[in-house]
């Protein structure tokens, strides 16, 4: 069983900087795909990154340029760094662990962009 901890949200005004964090425990994290979903008030909950198992990262193009993924597998940590943040990214930012065909979830990060 993994389990999935985010941590790092709050309230930033227009512009600032947030750096969400996401521990997973429970099996070999080097081997997980990890990626970095949010929820908005009313909409369906998108992809923002993801750092696939082979290295790669891809990004929505919403936060392309603003946004970076990255992980360190020596503290099974996976981080998503927000620069330039805008009102439309508030939203409950979620982190998701794949291992051996499974998804697991945490239980969000209230990130809210506001003057």
């Amino acid at each position: 069983q993994v389990q999935v901890v985010e941590s790092g949200g709050g309230l930033v005004q227009p512009g600032g900087s947030l750096r969400l964090s996401c521990a997973a425990s429970g099996g070999t994290f080097s081997s997980y795909a990890m990626g970095w979903y949010r929820q908005a008030p009313g909409k369906q909950r998108e992809l923002v990154a993801i750092f696939t198992i082979s290295g790669s990262t891809k990004y929505s193009d919403s936060v392309k340029g603003r946004f970076t993924i990255s992980r360190d597998n020596a503290k099974n940590t996976v981080y998503l760094q927000m620069n330039s943040l805008k009102p439309a990214d508030t939203a409950v930012y979620y982190c998701n662990a794949i291992a051996g065909g499974y998804g697991y979830w945490g239980q969000g990060t209230q990130v809210t962009v506001s003057t």
